[in-house]
């Protein structure tokens, strides 16, 4: 099958696939999925609104990460090293047990959750439910207050609720769209792929990046804004006064519709001087003042912000001083402007829906609010509600750590590699008396810690539903079947909550969970009653989808919320009616959604948006001459999260396959680093071992280190472990964007590279022992591990006996080369002919190429020349290296590309697609294509 063929589904097909939507980022882009005779395929949903059929390469390779090798089937208990399968009985008893212990002796605030953007809004539901209605402690926090919690406040207080006014199609139709603190090329590719073509179609659109790294996003920006890490407060303070100078004010709106104005003007008047603020950002005058006019001289303004804005001390102001901006100009209702906050995670929205984190109860209402807790105790019908701010994430772990948390369940996330500080997290999880961890991966950096391990439910296993960036709900359906010792995260939590007396908990379905969730949303929720007392008035509402069917939940189609019932429309959408969701071809009214606030009519009491006063500081922690550089973390195109999914795919590995820090070829020179050179990170929290990448678009001074690689495809790569502690006081989301480092070489005595046959299992405390830094990555047909040493080289093949225990019985042949004054050693290992491992060890520079091994471990039995070849290690063929890999897709080198350029004289992606087909399937390299040519353009 050819690479054109891949993952691509005949239209006859469609009818019979399995809609559903993509597990990764807040897109929230639908799938189609179907099988034939080779296998499942999947592509994008030409009828789900937020992808129009796109992908990128993370979406198209879904079916290499649905592998069992991985798996945690059945529940264990105990140790990691002695671990027992128990039965769902017992394991739901011991919980049950465990927690009404704690509660005895110690109170419900003893026990805490963290769970996951990657729950369905389903499991959200029910584990909310059970935590805050009925335990009675608001201890759950979720991982998404990583990566928004900063825009959640910041909703909050400017609009009296957590709503993300805009929608995708405000960035086609906006005539400047400025993408602060988002490389979305990268971490959106598909709403990226939709603002490049709607730039195809309108160049006059202009693209404006605020980021202090150049990225692959700024390859088709008209501007980068090259802000000095943790000014953006400073940035947009500047861009307030500026507006307010140039009265490009909307003096009807501000007047009627908004309070805060004079407190904000004197909280800004620091940045009342542009010419301060270019200094203090780091820009010239007439820079800046280019960008302001920019921003003044057009209406339709869209400002997208996303990790870059939420993860830091100041996330909840930085977004807050944006926000300003736009309610300034009244920028904010209409088409193709407003304040638009990205999410990470395809499910964080969903969480926020339901209350997923520790300072939020259930459907947008308050926590600390009595009416609230009222409403939601009354629904809900327990004996008690939690009233008080629960634990955050970061002083959750903490907690853990000085014994507050006696029990702690963890569910679809790896805190020992994702939170910052995380050696921190280590201690406390080593030391709690009771930990539980539902996942899907039995092995991974925090399970580890598990003293009950649950198997969880894995996308294409689970139902339900999930909330992208702009509000659309989504059905994420099964497709395939597991072990029945494999459940639902609701079922479990729900099971516990059963035990342990607790009413309300007797749902069969996610249908039943969803319906609950649905009302709850709509009690005491009227618009057209919403100054009476007995009302509580939130914009998130569905009660146009309270009277669904079961068979209508299973074929709802993506809709956006507010859905209101009929009665209620007219009144909702402002005299246009919207159709009853009930008779619910949701798609038929789901083209042209009404935005939120229509009316102008916001969810504060007195109904007026909040000019919130934001002051622009210095970052907590400065540099010294100890640590004099600034880390900065986040992630790569071709990679997720801890890479538990995407790590399993041999695709995915090919675009940046180790853990990399990019810095400026200057401070290399300064500190004595050579390019590729291993080089150690170290913080005040901890260190890391990555590559040393240059690039001389970052500033001197500035370094940066993706979030992906964990203690299990990697030996000292969490970057969580420097990661400063300290959080934004208002949100708690932690500072992620500005830790002070240092950096150095690494010294290793030797370089080598090991393959080994994919059913030939290596855990990662054997490499530890035989190496002294290693990282693991997916070959198609092998497991390629690329390793350091400081062994003496002799001693090099009985350490290797260690990782390889039954290479030494008669069924096994080893083939070895060895030249001691030049320090190389070439062994091929094979079993009945067949190709079991290859190991490589020599000067950097005479390691063989990668891509041409690993396909030899399919064949059967090696043939003379191919022994030859393996033992020498060059390839039969003479093989043009490609260079790093910027196609995932197609397997298209930069060197290829950039040889081709060159030859060719391009100046334009789409020669480079139509020659070499790089960027024709998923597009996600195309940034990358763009930059490639601008760099030879520079040359020439």
């Amino acid at each position: 099958m050819n690479q054109l063929a891949y993952n691509k589904i005949e239209t006859h097909d469609l009818a019979q696939a399995v809609r559903s939507t993509c597990p990764y980022c807040g897109v929230g882009c639908g799938v189609l999925i179907s099988s034939d005779d080779t296998g499942w395929h999947v592509q994008g949903d030409p009828d789900h609104p937020a992808n129009r059929g796109q992908l990128c390469v993370k979406g198209t390779n879904l079916m290499q990460t649905l592998s069992m090798h991985t798996r945690l089937i059945e529940p264990l208990q105990g140790q990691a090293a002695a671990r027992q399968p128990i039965g769902w009985t017992q394991a739901i008893d011991q919980i049950a047990t465990r927690f009404q212990a704690c509660i005895d002796q110690y109170g419900a605030d003893s026990i805490a959750f963290y769970v996951s953007g990657q729950l369905l809004t389903e499991d959200y539901y029910v584990v909310n439910k059970f935590v805050k209605g009925a335990l009675g402690t608001a201890n759950i926090d979720t991982n998404s207050r990583l990566c928004m919690s900063s825009a959640v406040a910041a909703h909050k207080r400017a609009f009296g609720e957590d709503v993300v006014i805009g929608q995708y199609e405000d960035l086609e139709q906006a005539d400047v769209v400025i993408l602060v603190g988002s490389n979305t090329a990268w971490c959106h590719p598909v709403l990226f792929q939709r603002l490049m073509q709607a730039k195809a179609e309108r160049p006059a659109l202009q693209i404006v990046v605020v980021d202090p790294r150049y990225t692959s996003t700024c390859e088709q920006a008209d501007l980068h804004v090259a802000v000095l890490p943790g000014q953006d407060v400073a940035l947009f303070n500047g861009l307030f006064q500026y507006l307010y100078q140039h009265d490009v004010i909307d003096h009807n709106f501000v007047n009627q519709h908004t309070t805060g104005l004079d407190a904000l003007l004197e909280a800004t008047q620091a940045q009342a001087n542009i010419i301060d603020v270019a200094r203090q950002c780091g820009l010239s005058h007439q820079f800046l003042t280019h960008f302001y006019q920019l921003f003044a001289q057009h209406d339709k303004v869209v400002t997208l912000f996303s990790m870059g804005v939420n993860q830091s001390s100041q996330g909840t102001d930085k977004a807050n001083s944006i926000i300003n901006c736009h309610l300034l100009t009244g920028r904010l209702i209409g088409r193709g402007m407003g304040a638009f906050s990205m999410t990470g995670q395809p499910n964080a929205m969903g969480g926020r829906e339901v209350g997923g984190l520790s300072n939020m109860l259930a459907a947008h209402l308050e926590l600390e609010n009595p009416q609230h807790q009222t409403l939601v105790q009354t629904f809900w019908q327990t004996s008690q509600i939690a009233t008080q701010t629960g634990l955050k994430a970061v002083e959750l772990f903490e907690a853990v750590e000085q014994g507050k948390i006696k029990a702690l369940w963890i569910m679809a996330t790896n805190p020992v590699v994702s939170l910052p500080n995380s050696d921190q997290v280590k201690r406390a999880l080593d030391q709690c008396p009771f930990v539980v961890v539902s996942e899907v991966c039995q092995e991974t950096d925090t399970t580890q810690y598990a003293d009950l391990l649950l198997p969880a439910q894995a996308w294409g296993e689970k139902d339900g539903t999930v909330t992208n960036s702009e509000r659309y709900i989504s059905r994420q359906r099964q497709f395939l079947t597991c072990s029945p010792s494999i459940q639902p995260d609701w079922w479990a939590v729900a099971q516990v909550a059963q035990a342990m007396g607790y009413q309300g908990f007797d749902f069969n379905s996610s249908f039943d969970i969803f319906m609950e969730h649905a009302r709850l949303s709509a009690y005491a929720n009227v618009p057209s009653q919403r100054r009476t007392p007995s009302t509580v008035f939130r914009c998130f509402n569905l009660d146009g989808l309270t009277t669904l069917s079961s068979t209508q939940y299973d074929d709802l189609s993506p809709i956006q919320w507010p859905v209101y019932s009929a009665s209620e429309s007219k009144v909702a959408y402002n005299g246009t009616s919207k159709p009853d969701a009930s008779s619910i071809n949701a798609a038929q009214f789901c083209h042209q959604p009404a935005k939120p606030y229509q009316d102008y009519r916001f969810t504060h009491h007195d109904e007026k948006a909040r000019f919130i006063a934001t002051y622009a500081q210095s970052p907590v922690y400065e540099l010294t001459s100890e640590y004099p550089l600034i880390l900065n973390t986040g992630r790569v195109r071709d990679q997720w999260h801890t890479m538990t999914r995407t790590g399993l795919s041999a695709h995915l590995a090919l675009h940046r396959s180790q853990p990399y820090c990019e810095m400026h070829p200057l401070d290399a020179l300064k500190y004595g680093i050579h390019k590729d050179d291993l080089v150690e990170v170290r913080s005040a929290w901890g260190r890391c071992i990555v590559r040393a990448h240059f690039i001389d678009t970052i500033r001197r001074g500035q370094v940066f280190v993706p979030i992906h690689w964990n203690d299990q495809n990697a030996s000292d790569a969490r970057v969580g472990a420097l990661v400063n502690p300290v959080v934004d006081p208002i949100s708690g989301e932690p500072e992620f964007k500005h830790t002070p480092v240092s950096i150095q070489p690494f010294y290793g005595r030797w370089h080598a590279v090991l393959f080994v046959a994919q059913d030939l299992a290596i855990r990662p405390e054997q490499l530890h022992h035989v190496f002294t830094w290693w990282v693991k990555i997916a070959a198609a047909d092998a497991t390629r591990i690329e390793v350091v040493g400081r062994l003496p080289v002799n001693s090099v093949l009985t350490a290797l006996a260690d990782l390889l225990p039954d290479a030494f019985d008669e069924d096994v042949e080893w083939l070895d080369y060895q030249d001691a004054q030049l320090d190389i050693v070439h062994l091929i290992v094979l079993r009945r002919g067949k190709l079991v491992a290859a190991f490589y060890l020599a000067p950097k520079d005479l390691l063989p190429q990668r891509d041409w091994i690993a396909p030899l471990f399919t064949r059967q039995r090696l043939s003379a020349l191919h022994r030859r070849s393996l033992l020498a290690g060059v390839p039969m063929t003479s093989v043009a290296y490609e260079g790093p890999i910027v196609c995932s897709c197609f397997k298209v080198g930069q060197h290829r590309i950039v040889d081709a350029i060159k030859l060719h004289q391009w100046t334009d992606e789409k020669q480079v697609t139509a020659c070499l087909k790089a960027g024709g399937n998923c597009g996600s390299c195309l940034p990358e294509i763009r930059g490639l040519i601008r760099q030879c353009q520079i040359q020439n």
